[in-house]
């Protein structure tokens, strides 16, 4: 079993990967600016404050852990935060592996803007791309040029995870397909997940890492 700190568990994917972790055995520490906010404390379960924002924070949440899990969002009106988290992660992460002697994994909930539809075509590049989400898409699509260019020289191993096109509250059925950065399409053309699902996708990643240093996507 595996020790986890969770950033954003109290969010629609942070709270079913938490739920994912906790079912399966492993130990969960949820990280939130405001720790008064997550009342439903369990076995296996640590509560404790911090910000993924600043380095020094991730490093001591980062420390004495097997794995950092992301699912932080940001906000509507400055989604280039999620830009500053991933820098905030991987200094983080450096600082807590230098102190600790181990290499903590970074695993982080991503977009599915970045993933292409076409040869060099991204979906947020596609023409039925809805404009309002593209402020989001844009800023997630930087975040893992972040990962890919900055992580390894940190020497930080890192995953990032993104879901289908449509990632929605949903049925656990423990079945998905995985991709690396091209989008996962059904027979219908169709790309989607749910929450519950991309849980159960993370924490097998998790329990048997297939995508170490590198991308991937799940959807059915």
């Amino acid at each position: 079993m595996s020790d986890i700190a969770l950033f954003g568990p109290t969010g629609m994917i942070g709270q079913r990967i938490l739920n994912e972790a906790l079912s399966r055995g492993h130990k969960v520490t949820a990280i939130a600016r405001d720790p008064s906010k997550i009342s439903d404390k369990r076995p296996n379960m640590t509560v404790t404050a911090g910000d993924i924002l600043k380095p020094e924070s991730v490093a001591a949440a980062a420390a004495g852990h097997d794995v950092v899990v992301s699912a932080y969002g940001p906000p509507a009106t400055d989604p280039q935060q999620v830009v500053a988290a991933a820098r905030s992660l991987i200094e983080g992460i450096k600082t807590a592996n230098q102190k600790t002697g181990k290499s903590i994994r970074l695993i982080m909930v991503g977009g599915a803007a970045s993933l292409e539809v076409a040869p060099g075509v991204l979906l947020l590049d596609a023409p039925n791309f809805p404009p309002a989400w593209k402020g989001i898409a844009s800023a997630a699509r930087d975040a893992l040029q972040v990962y890919r260019t900055e992580a390894g020289k940190a020497g930080v191993d890192w995953t990032y995870f993104s879901p289908g096109a449509f990632i929605q509250p949903g049925e656990r059925t423990g079945k998905y397909r995985t991709g690396t950065d091209q989008l996962v399409v059904d027979a219908k053309g169709e790309s989607r997940i749910s929450a519950e699902d991309y849980a159960v996708a993370l924490l097998d990643e998790i329990e048997k890492p297939q995508f170490s240093r590198k991308r991937f996507t799940a959807a059915y």
